[in-house]
């Protein structure tokens, strides 16, 4: 599936033959001497690098054509070039290579993207170049390990900001209303951590007191969303990460100055170009948002900061251990936030409620792999950029902590930067130096931790006397059959009681536990609690399940229970459980319904609200759904009405509400806020609220066409036309889907308004409408799978966005199941395309078994 693939072991043929020195490269935006402004550009790369051997090899590019290209000043042949690849004969000693290619601009977000902003048709460009898109934009050697100094110069319209990771040196007049500019040396870099920004960009600039200097910084952004931009907070919290890393890390900040570019429709959160990072600019927030959403954002600044030290000075050495970067910089961010804020708690309890929940369901999936990955391929890579190697890893570095001891972590850690900088890395050698530091052998926990795939469930196993106290306790641990390791964990367990209107820990006791029981003799003989909670303070990373009594005791009084990171562990232990067809969702919902009004982590009321309306609507026997969706939609309402006028819980619960909505009533409620009747006091409905509203009317079929139009003429922006094409998905009539799929997988749409698109085409209540698309699915991906037609040269987050986001949702899915498996049986796929639809299977098979569970609802509060 991933076009111009690239394997492992050409990766470590090519870096045996060849070492690289350094790239000049020239970007030419300025649009002479192509053949089309608005699509094509130009790109000149000089490379220098030096042969081991006499061989062969080739250098790596995404380009319409190769104008010229020379070897040590002997011209190549352009038409060579064939398959994103350039053939070379090299010789043994150095060599300087030059290439010239006609590239093509972007609308996937891949490469170099260029956006025209409909607000004021403003022109933006930026490059993403993970895992292997630098050859979109110049000829170069295309992997992690051949690092080399960069030089980087563009051509472009002088009055345009332009950035990349070196700091400017000079802009110098270029004829026909164009500059040049010229940028300093970088450092040795790997070639995706490199970036070019450039066009009509708004700039705000600021400084940082470094241990190494004086670091400039800046943020940019689209002209038309200055007046979002609020950037003293964006500086502060850069401020703040980068006194923890260069103090914990003790490591200066090594890439001299640092640009901060929110950019617009962007395939995902950020990247960590070096000196250069990119977000996206939803960042920006143009509507009223929650506390979570800010929490969100500051993690996401910091991750990529973090990245400047674990990822750009030290690089893997190939894809195996993309970990070493992600986990690292996902402990990283939240630990900046632990360590510079007023609740060291809070931080860990958000990552428990979002991130947490997220490598849960990833480790449970078909496709769950060992967090060191055995990354074959670039298609690989691809498709384990996922909540393994980000939250499962972050998770375990967590476990790791635990085992060895903050302040030993922190030594081998400033180790390792010091003997590596600049340099590739594999496992081993973060491992060498975390042993030094610590003393402990960590060969046997890399081997359960990182070497093996699957999540452990830890069960409380106990006898009470006649007087209510534990005659004996245990910790009972098991694992999937296909993952059956048991691993070793430090826990804390906690005993909670109910006691004046609040449910308070007791006692709690740290422990270590291994193998599939363990017996804790500290806990004989006390009185049992109202709740007992397994892996309390969230220390190791397993699913925990709770006992009757304290699963009643949750469903009636989690609002009372008094501590946050305690309160995370149980949202996610009673998430599970629904999942796993322990706790009916009814169940679920009610818990929900009596815990989010005043849960305190705004992550957490996200979280919750959104797999409270799953279990409701997903997990639900079928003669329930309809009683348990009008208990949802009447439970959110009234949260709703009692929340405080203005409150983030407010806001919270509005957005929960539009996709609530079935009733007449709450469409007449609906339809009323975007008319200003009837809104709730303190409630602004704004933008963001308004297209949520006017997407589940459309769903509904109480919005048209004519609606969604007028409400884009309202909303002219760029969020506005991706949200008028997500609504015009959502209606539930033959033209309005047939129209939608034809632009999922046979039309050229920018990247972000295909994934709105996609998401939203599937809907509850549609069944009858949507059953032509079953077999349209099946169809859409032999295409994909075989590259065939558009899905040639379209980009591998188009492709995902039509595996993943337009698997159909039938609510009668068993037999959908039957075809899709009779199908599969009979269909000849590529395995990373057969890999994201048995994960998308799974989340099917998961709900049926859900449904088909027959629980008694209350059963957990008897």
């Amino acid at each position: 599936m991933f076009p111009d693939n690239l394997t492992r072991a050409e990766a470590q043929a090519r870096s045996e033959l060849i070492a690289t020195d350094s790239y000049r490269i020239l970007v030419d935006l300025s649009g002479r001497d192509v053949p089309n402004r608005e699509t094509d550009f130009l790109s000149t790369s000089e490379v220098t690098f030096t042969a081991r051997a006499a061989g062969r090899t080739h250098l790596d590019l995404i380009a319409d054509s190769v104008r010229h290209a020379r070897l040590d000043g002997v011209e190549l042949d352009p038409s060579s070039f064939a398959d994103s690849r350039l053939p070379l004969d090299i010789t043994p000693g150095p060599h300087h290579l030059e290439v010239t290619a006609v590239c093509r601009y972007s609308r996937s977000g891949e490469g170099l993207h260029r956006f025209v902003d409909p607000s004021d048709e403003l022109v933006y460009l930026y490059t993403q170049f993970e895992v292997a898109d630098a050859r979109r934009v110049y000829g170069c050697f295309e992997q992690p390990d051949l690092k080399a100094r960069f030089w980087i110069s563009v051509l472009a319209p002088r009055h345009w900001a332009v950035i990349s990771n070196g700091s400017e040196a000079k802009v110098t007049p270029a004829g026909d209303g164009c500059a040049r500019w010229d940028f300093t040396a970088t450092e040795r870099l790997a070639t995706y951590l490199t970036a070019v920004v450039a066009g009509d960009y708004a700039t705000v600039t600021d400084s940082y007191a470094g241990t190494g200097g004086e670091v400039a910084m800046s943020i940019l952004c689209r002209q038309s969303r200055t007046q979002d931009l609020d950037a003293e907070r964006i500086f502060a919290t850069t401020k703040t990460g980068f006194g923890v890393f260069e103090d914990r890390f003790g490591y200066p900040y090594a890439f001299g100055k640092y640009d901060q570019v929110f950019v617009p429709e962007y395939n995902g959160g950020a990247m960590e170009n070096a000196g250069c990072v990119t977000l996206r600019d939803d960042y920006l927030f143009r509507s009223r948002v929650t506390a979570a959403a800010y929490e969100a954002r500051d993690n996401t600044i910091l991750h990529e900061l973090s990245h400047m030290w674990f990822g750009d000075l030290v690089t893997m050495r190939w894809w195996d251990d993309l970990w070493l970067k992600e986990s690292f910089a996902e402990f990283a961010s939240h630990f900046s936030l632990s360590q510079s804020g007023d609740d060291p708690d809070h931080p860990w309890a958000t990552f428990c409620n979002s991130r947490k929940t997220w490598a849960y369901r990833q480790d449970q999936l078909p496709s769950t792999h060992p967090i060191a990955a055995d990354m074959v391929d670039l298609e690989a890579v691809e498709l384990n950029f996922d909540g393994i190697t980000y939250a499962k890893g972050a998770s375990v570095l967590r476990q790791l902590v635990a085992f060895v001891g903050l302040e030993e972590f922190l030594q081998g850690v400033r180790s390792y930067f010091r003997e590596h900088a600049f340099g590739n890395t594999e496992l081993g050698d973060l491992l060498t130096a975390l042993h030094r530091a610590s003393g402990r052998d960590l060969a046997g926990w890399s081997a359960e931790w990182l070497e093996k795939a699957g999540v452990n469930t830890l069960r409380p196993a106990f006898t009470l006397d006649e007087a209510g106290r534990y005659r004996s306790f245990s910790v009972e641990q098991d694992a999937s059959p296909g993952w059956p390791t048991l691993r070793s964990h430090r826990i804390a367990i906690g005993l909670y009681a109910l006691d004046g209107g609040a449910l308070r820990r007791t006692r709690r006791v740290e422990t270590d536990i291994s193998g599939a029981s363990t017996a804790l003799a500290e806990l004989v003989g006390l009185a049992q609690p109202d709740l007992v909670l397994l892996n309390d303070d969230d220390l190791t990373y397993a699913k925990v399940r709770l006992d009757g009594r304290s699963l009643g005791t949750l469903v009636e009084a989690i609002s009372l229970l008094d501590n946050p990171l305690a309160r995370a562990v149980c949202w996610g232990a009673a998430w599970d459980m629904c999942r796993d067809a322990e706790l009916p969702a009814a169940d679920y919902v009610e818990l929900v319904l009596r815990g989010v009004g005043v849960e305190s982590d705004l992550t957490a009321v996200a979280a919750v609200l959104s797999q409270g309306l799953k279990a409701a609507a997903d997990f639900t026997p079928s003669e329930q759904t309809r009683a348990v969706l009008d208990r949802w939609e009447r439970g959110v309402w009234e949260l709703l009405s009692a929340a405080a006028p203005g409150s983030d819980h407010q806001v919270a619960l509005a957005k929960a509400y539009p996709p609530a909505v079935d009733s007449p009533a709450g469409v007449l409620r609906l339809q009323g806020w975007l008319a200003g009747a009837d809104i709730p006091a303190g409630l602004t409905v704004d933008a963001s609220l308004r297209w949520l509203i006017v997407t589940h009317l459309a769903r509904l079929g109480q919005a048209d066409e004519a609606a969604i139009e007028a409400e884009w003429r309202r909303d002219n922006t760029i969020s506005g036309a991706e949200q008028a094409a997500g609504a015009r998905a959502a209606l539930p009539t033959a033209e309005a889907k047939a129209a939608a799929w034809r632009l999922a997988v046979g039309t050229d749409v920018p990247n972000e308004t295909h994934k709105v698109s996609c998401l939203q085409f599937w809907q509850r209540g549609q069944d009858e409408v949507l059953v032509p698309y079953q077999d349209a699915y099946f169809r859409a991906v032999e295409e994909i799978s075989a590259s065939r037609g558009s899905w040639a040269h379209r980009g591998i987050a188009l492709r995902r966005n039509v595996l993943a986001l337009l698997f159909p949702q039938p609510r009668q899915a068993a037999s959908f199941v039957d075809r899709l498996d009779a199908w599969l049986a009979r269909t000849e796929l590529a395995d990373s395309v057969v890999r994201v639809v048995n994960e998308r299977r799974d989340d099917t098979v998961r709900a049926l078994r859900c449904r088909s569970a027959r629980l008694p609802v209350d059963s957990s509060v008897s």
